[in-house]
């Protein structure tokens, strides 16, 4: 279904930062793409957990159309009345949407932004503002195989040391210890140097690596008695992927610092960082910034978004979706196991052939990731009916060698 499209796009243009893409697409429907010679396609990526609502959700779509024809943007110099209320719906979502967590938030355009806040805020927090803390104290601990950005300070927090290479020499003050290994931590965690620890709930870009049921509750104790901010980048995990509003609700957990984005305006470019609110104190006037964070068409798609994520109660709907997914998963041939929480899962292949077997799903219709060399993530829409599921479940039967099974029966 895939290859040279009729309609061959010109990208000449374009810097060289990607692969050239085997498919273009021109529009989007719930979980059906369509590519530039009309082909369809079942997407179980959603632009890597972006598009959590399906694409060009009607609530959403609607909302942009209607803000874009009132106030578009509006300078942080100056208010405006929507970026306030979606404050107020994060803070609640980030206790679990059942009250105020009492929080404050800072509004970007990504998920990198968003994590560049958190180490802005660690630095200030610690080295200043309202926390009394000894000269020094500004590292942060990341883990091996994490990703939180491609900024010079996410990507040097990113435990992935081959895409830090063409970019040396990068800043200073970070350390990395292996994923899920709190004795690791333990040793790396300098009370008199460490001002936070960054780390995903579950590792996505990683692997979808999945912790020890004790291991973030162990991290947060450690950084309790170290004096240092546990700070959980949630980009992918958060607003209900995992069937939480946040992955570390599901550990009980009171973080102090949560950054989120791709999901948060399904497909609008924005990103937040929130805070507890004596840690956010550290930051004042001046200390940091973003021309388009927080402006009114983006937060009119994030008011949008969160309203349907609510309405559909998308964490119970991923909880019911994931256990299909994964049982169906499970069951095919070449499967190992299947990890991951809700609808952010990774089939454990016997042997490595994710690119391979992806490239062929793709020329059968279905958009999977191949996130290591024998594992491979599906992320479909929160919104994704049993019979999207079922489809997709064949699809990768076929291309593995066998019949799919039919999903869990409810």
């Amino acid at each position: 279904m895939s290859g040279e499209p009729s309609g061959a796009v010109d990208r000449r243009a374009l810097m060289r930062t990607y692969a050239e893409p085997p498919v273009t697409f021109v529009r989007g429907a719930g979980t059906v793409l369509f590519d530039v010679d009309g082909q369809e396609y079942l997407d179980f990526i959603t632009g890597l957990a972006v598009v959590s609502l399906g694409h060009s959700h009607p609530a959403v779509a609607e909302a942009v159309a209607t803000q874009a024809r009132t106030l578009s943007h509006v300078s942080n110099l100056y208010g405006n009345t929507i970026g306030p209320e979606v404050a107020l719906t994060i803070d609640r979502l980030i206790n679990g949407g059942t009250g105020q967590a009492g929080g404050q938030v800072f509004f970007a355009n990504s998920g990198a932004e968003a994590n560049e806040c958190a180490l802005k805020l660690a630095r200030r927090w610690a080295g200043g503002g309202t926390h009394a803390a000894a000269a020094g104290k500004h590292v942060v601990i990341s883990a091996d195989n994490s990703f939180h950005g491609r900024t010079l300070a996410t990507l040097t927090a990113t435990g992935q040391p081959e895409k830090h290479a063409p970019f040396r020499p990068l800043p200073e003050g970070f350390v990395h210890v292996p994923y899920d290994d709190i004795a690791a931590l333990d040793a790396a965690l300098d009370a008199r140097t460490v001002a936070g620890v960054l780390l995903e709930p579950l590792q996505g870009e990683g692997g979808v690596m999945v912790p020890s049921s004790d291991y973030l509750g162990a991290v947060r104790a450690l950084c309790s008695e170290r004096d240092a901010l546990l700070m959980l980048d949630e980009v992918q995990t958060g607003l209900g992927r995992t069937g939480h509003w946040f992955a570390f609700l599901a550990q009980g957990l009171q973080p102090d610092v949560v950054t989120m984005a791709k999901a948060l305006g399904n497909g609008m470019p924005v990103g937040a960082c929130w805070a507890r609110a004596e840690v956010a104190a550290a930051f004042g006037p001046g200390d940091h910034g973003s021309t388009f964070g927080g402006q009114p068409l983006a937060m009119a798609a994030v008011r949008a978004t969160l309203a349907v994520m609510e309405a559909e109660d998308v964490c119970g709907r991923a909880q019911r979706a994931g256990a299909r997914l994964r049982a169906g998963l499970a069951a095919l041939p070449g499967v190992v196991s299947v990890r991951g929480a809700g609808l952010l899962l990774a089939a454990q292949l016997v042997t490595p052939t994710a690119k391979e077997i992806a490239a062929a799903a793709l020329e059968a219709g279905l958009l999977v990731n191949p996130v290591r060399p024998d594992a491979i993530r599906v992320a479909p829409p929160l919104l994704v009916s049993d019979g999207e599921i079922d489809a997709a479940l064949a699809i990768m039967g076929g291309v593995m060698g066998g019949a799919a099974p039919a999903g869990r029966e409810d």
